[in-house]
């Protein structure tokens, strides 16, 4: 779907409702890398997979202390009880659009950096995605007053720790120095989940103009994707942020007069898709230098408006309230009383949910998500035409 073709300004407001509810979201996930079933099992189109971004999409980087504050609290149950039983440091009660996205390649749960770096197996793909990252580099942040509770990673930070491991897993020394490392992208499909939402959030209040924030946070993303271009990545998906003003913690914060259609906080809305319509000159962009490679934009903020717009259709019967929270409060979410407490309670039927603890999301939206991705109309070109172009590997 064509994002508009103008950038809309959000409010101030607005602007910090938003990003504040993602720094959140953005803090520690825990990992499983079990391996799809034998049912699941048989030809690989890909060998391997390497996974960047944030919360959204960390599957073990970061614990309850390592992330930002607001919610430290994911090493705790209920989160991870749907599908793996127990917490494993992913912000949802069970699997992420990653895990999906493995799944549907016949490929293990991707295992975060941190494990690799102590010897874990990496022989599938590694998951350098960190609760909390930022776009732009820390030390902005720093220069800026802003470091306070802030992840000091970025998405720098997940080059920096990528290179290190194609230098020591797959012998590519010119890694670090921009080098080629086409072997190490043959058969590997590289997934960039969603990261920026982060940058707005740790400005909030501050003398940082909202439209500094969106440049260089686009730039710095565009510069690490050319970075892996460059080093011969040859198969990408990029995913957009999400709906951000539809997330209960949004709402809990928004002022009366800012809503849209949905019903969800209008500024906040506005303001992910600036980000996004930017972000989509800068991949064409990429595709006119690497025209060999296949990039493809994962848009969550037109699959995420699909589903709030007719949820039953999805299988939901509650579009605003978080599944984990508290009842005492509006869309059962408070920022003092957040899932992992022991005053937080979970629903019984998640599955009929797309929020789980006001600002991540169930598995089951992240299922329905990716499969907008994946094999839907949600993504640009088409997730399958990527997949018609990867010749099958050698076995």
């Amino acid at each position: 779907m064509a994002m508009a073709s103008s950038s809309p300004t959000p409010s101030s407001s607005t602007l910090t409702l938003t990003i504040f509810l993602f720094a959140l979201l953005l803090s520690p996930l825990c990992f499983a890398s079990s391996p799809p079933s034998r049912s699941q099992q048989g030809p690989r189109r890909f060998k391997k997979i390497y996974a960047f971004g944030d919360s959204f999409t960390d599957t073990g980087n970061t614990g309850n202390a390592d992330g930002p504050a607001g919610f430290g609290h994911v090493s705790n149950p209920p989160y991870g009880t749907t599908f793996f039983r127990h917490p494993t440091n992913r912000y949802s009660d069970g699997r992420l659009v990653i895990d999906f996205v493995a799944e549907s390649l016949s490929l293990p749960f991707l295992p975060p950096y941190r494990s690799i770096s102590k010897g874990g197996d990496g022989s599938h793909g590694v998951d350098f995605a960190v609760a909390g990252s930022t776009a732009i580099n820390h030390d902005f942040f720093v220069k800026n007053n802003l470091s306070l509770a802030i992840t000091p990673q970025s998405i720098l930070t997940q080059l920096v720790w990528f290179n290190q491991y194609l230098e020591d897993r797959e012998g590519c020394r010119e890694a670090a120095s921009g080098g080629s490392c086409a072997s190490a992208f043959k058969d590997a499909l590289v997934w960039v989940g969603e990261i920026g939402v982060n940058d707005y959030a740790y400005t909030i209040a501050s003398s940082v103009p909202w439209d500094t924030i969106q440049k260089l946070a686009v730039e710095t993303v565009t510069a690490f994707l050319d970075s892996l271009l460059r080093k011969g990545a040859k198969y990408m998906v990029v995913q957009g942020l999400p709906l951000s003003g539809c997330l209960p913690l949004a709402m809990f914060l928004a002022p009366e007069n800012d809503w849209d259609d949905l019903g969800c906080v209008k500024s906040a809305n506005d303001q992910t898709q600036a980000h996004n319509t930017i972000l989509q000159s800068k991949l064409a962009g990429l595709r006119k230098k690497y025209p060999d490679a296949i990039i493809v934009y994962a848009d969550y903020w037109n699959a995420y408006r699909a589903v709030m717009k007719a949820p039953s259709r999805y299988g939901f019967s509650e579009r605003f309230s978080a599944c984990c929270g508290t009842s005492d409060s509006p869309y059962n979410y408070s920022p003092f009383a957040t899932c992992g407490t022991p005053s937080a309670r979970a629903c019984k039927n998640p599955s009929q949910y797309i929020n789980w603890d006001g600002v991540h999301l169930t598995e089951a939206m992240y299922k329905v998500v990716s499969d907008m991705f994946l094999r839907r109309n949600f993504s640009q070109p088409p997730f399958s035409s990527l997949l018609s172009n990867k010749q099958w590997p050698r076995q």
